[in-house]
């Protein structure tokens, strides 16, 4: 009977392709984690019946995310069959950004997560996303041969999520909340906050 369990791990380090151990505190095991929950939030995304073509977006992001953690476990340059994402996937992201944008209200304030369900997961997808990018960008102050178009797709990756949680909420006819969601209890009788803030 095969296992699943190797006990190669027991001591803090695993393998990346090629053979090569690391610590399970490096840069790229600190990435491909963060990519990982990031694919296995967008699966709770899938299952809050999204529409068809939120649903076909998502399915093809835990596509190429898994391609970028592919790479990201393969630091040997030569091994070109895992580079699969590139600017024209960076570019689609782009695409979607701009479509979408296009039929939700103009922002005028930073949007406090919430709202439905749907759109509270996109929300937290699109922190796990950055602190991906946030990794990747420290790999590759080690590793300088870790390619920007990687950070780029991430980058818009994030972006990308913000736009869908706001769309969820449109099209489920649910308000955003925006920041500041009240008046500070420090605010001063002039309409003006201590902190120099105001609502």
């Amino acid at each position: 009977m095969s296992r699943i369990y190797t006990r190669a791990g027991d001591r803090g380090e695993t393998g990346l392709l090629g053979g090569i151990r690391v610590s399970k505190s490096h840069p790229r095991i600190e990435a491909n984690g963060a990519l990982d929950e990031l694919v296995a939030v967008l699966a709770v995304c899938r299952v809050e019946d999204p529409e068809p073509d939120i649903e076909q977006i998502l399915r093809h992001l835990q596509e190429e995310i898994g391609w970028i953690a592919s790479e990201i476990a393969c630091p040997i340059p030569h091994k070109e069959a895992v580079r699969v994402v590139q600017t024209e996937h960076v570019c689609r992201l782009e695409n979607y950004i701009d479509h979408y944008s296009e039929v939700l209200p103009p922002l005028r304030s930073f949007v406090v997560p919430g709202g439905g369900r749907l759109a509270v997961m996109l929300n937290w997808a699109r922190t796990i996303c950055r602190r991906a990018e946030r990794t990747l960008v420290r790999l590759r102050e080690q590793e300088p041969e870790v390619r920007l178009e990687l950070l780029a797709y991430l980058n818009r990756l994030g972006d990308l999520l913000f736009v869908l949680s706001r769309l969820a909420n449109f099209r489920r006819g649910v308000p955003e909340e925006l920041w500041p969601l009240s008046r500070s209890p420090t605010e001063t009788g002039d309409g003006h906050s201590a902190t120099g803030l105001s609502p």
